[in-house]
């Protein structure tokens, strides 16, 4: 699933590219991932396009003054970036396109999902808070006003285990699964532990945590081309999918455990005290 420091690299690269663009061409290939159907993106034909925003794990691009074309990536959505002198031929192995937005100078951009069910969605709205999920978004790690306070919110006394707590968008925005493994592991913390349990130290180094984790990850992605941003991820996991490798600080045995309907990792003597989830 895309987190925040994936999409926030992609919002990047296509705000550098289709910023004062215009829409030349729109195909959309499969309808289910329209979402206002009144309003289909064939409406931004020959409109301008500006700035390229992220909120939460979802893009928003401007249109003109007053229209947005948002994308939700959902859990397997991605979008494909095309150079306007670039073959059409692709990996057998490419996510297939959904649509296809091209831009008046030969360019294009496809949003793709490489799941067995579409979960992507596009919106084109007024304003990017009128799709549901963007109005719901709780506060986001790596706006830099992000406090100790939101935080703490966030967590409050709930008798919730703390990794869901992370992945909760309407509490915290852009962390998914992956992301959540690693920030649970920088903090020495275990991912089934409520945060009614937490002491204040176990708070502040689940803060401490979630900020370096959230962004150094942007900062670390900036500048890598998006087709390879999922392997970048991967490669800078410690913990997360790494079940049977060594734990990087203490060498114990990374674990899997299972958490609503997936899987995640962590390390028994960093988080939680030796014991087998």
């Amino acid at each position: 699933m895309p987190e925040s420091p994936e999409v926030q690299a992609l919002a990047e690269f296509l705000d550098a590219r289709v910023r004062g663009r215009a829409v030349s061409d729109v195909d959309v290939l499969e309808f289910r991932t329209i979402k206002t159907r009144q309003r289909p993106p064939s409406e931004l034909l020959g409109r301008p396009l500006g700035a390229v925003e992220r909120h939460g794990k979802h893009v928003a691009v401007a249109v003109g003054d007053d229209t947005q074309l948002v994308v939700s990536l959902g859990r397997h959505g991605w979008v494909r970036w095309r150079e306007a002198d670039a073959s059409d031929d692709l990996p057998d192995d490419a996510a297939p396109a959904l649509a296809e937005i091209g831009l008046d100078d030969g360019t294009a951009f496809a949003v793709t999902d490489a799941g067995t069910w579409v979960s992507l969605g596009l919106f084109v709205v007024d304003d990017a808070v009128a799709v549901p999920a963007i109005a719901k978004l709780g506060p986001d790690p790596a706006d830099p006003s992000y406090s100790q306070n939101d935080f703490d919110v966030a967590l409050g006394g709930r008798r919730k285990q703390v990794k869901a707590i992370l992945q909760e968008q309407e509490s915290i925005a852009g962390i998914g699964n992956a992301y959540s493994d690693e920030i649970l592991h920088l903090a020495k913390v275990s991912p089934v532990v409520h945060a009614a349990a937490l002491d204040d130290d176990a708070r502040d180094r689940l803060y401490g945590a979630t900020i370096q984790t959230v962004r150094g990850a942007i900062d670390a992605r900036r500048g890598i081309p998006i087709h390879l941003l999922k392997a970048a991820k991967v490669d800078a996991m410690r913990v997360h999918g790494r079940a049977g490798e060594a734990c990087a600080v203490c060498g114990d045995t990374v674990r899997d455990f299972s958490f609503a309907s997936t899987t995640a990792q962590y390390c028994p003597t960093c988080q939680t005290g030796g014991a087998l989830l």
